[in-house]
């Protein structure tokens, strides 16, 4: 396998990785929100989204800058 195939391997392999975080990050949040007491405001369920979103954006960009690294280093 040439290590152009490792470094697509690799990134596709991290992506996964990342998706599956996301997607349990994003189930954890649900159940934060269904399970806020009486009172709650809607303001708190978008900050709590406005957080998932930059801390995915965090991830991608994070996850971008690896593959890059990787690729250059090949």
């Amino acid at each position: 396998m040439s290590l152009q195939e490792q470094a697509r391997e690799s990134m596709a392999k991290e992506r996964q990785h990342d998706e599956h975080l996301h997607e349990s990050m994003l189930n954890r949040a649900h159940e934060e929100v269904d399970h806020h007491v009486e009172g709650e405001t809607n303001e708190q369920a978008r900050e709590l989204t406005a957080k998932e979103r930059q801390h995915e954006h965090h991830l991608q960009e994070s996850m971008l800058e690896r593959s890059t690294e990787q690729i250059e280093h090949s």
